[in-house]
């Protein structure tokens, strides 16, 4: 069985890319690689055609209402998916591709984390994605929590902002 490329692994590579960007095209290559994704062409542009896609997906991230996230959101998936295919091209199985055989690096990755990121909000919850809500960290997460309340990028910044609380109470 094939599972769907288009989840939660997407929106966590997203939110990798964001938090830690990779240095160089070689380290976003390895990092992708990482996060279960088949590379198939890369090219010299790749790297900061990557950049810039994760500065448009911080515009989903950091829209405040809803509406303006699903306008976002819809407009970079206006611009980066095609209507859906099925296909085998690794040989793995067949499954549903929404971007056109031979995309760029970029061109994949737009598609996966555009696409993850739709099926992730649309199905755990619209507030699913967000900034850490400690004092002093901005980092992005993708909450994937069963309950649907992650407020911190991780336990360590949640734990520190309860301890300021506790000191300030």
């Amino acid at each position: 069985m094939h599972i769907n490329p288009y989840g939660e692994g997407p929106v966590l590579l997203a939110e990798d890319l964001a938090n830690d960007p990779p240095v160089d095209l070689r380290d976003l290559v390895r990092r992708c690689a990482a996060h279960d994704v088949l590379v198939e062409s890369v090219g010299p542009e790749d790297y900061a055609g990557c950049r810039e896609l994760i500065a448009a997906w911080l515009t989903v991230v950091d829209a405040e209402e809803v509406a303006d996230r699903v306008q976002r959101l819809n407009a970079l998936l206006a611009a980066h998916a095609s209507h859906p295919r099925v296909t085998d091209h690794a040989g793995t199985g067949w499954h549903l591709h929404y971007r056109e055989s031979g995309a760029t690096l970029t061109g994949q990755l737009a598609v996966l984390i555009l696409t993850g990121t739709a099926l992730h909000l649309t199905t755990r919850g619209m507030n699913r994605l967000g900034r850490c809500a400690s004092s002093d960290c901005d980092r992005v997460f993708a909450d994937v929590s069963r309950n649907g309340r992650q407020r911190y990028c991780s336990p360590r910044c949640g734990s520190r902002e309860a301890v300021r609380r506790h000191r300030a109470g």
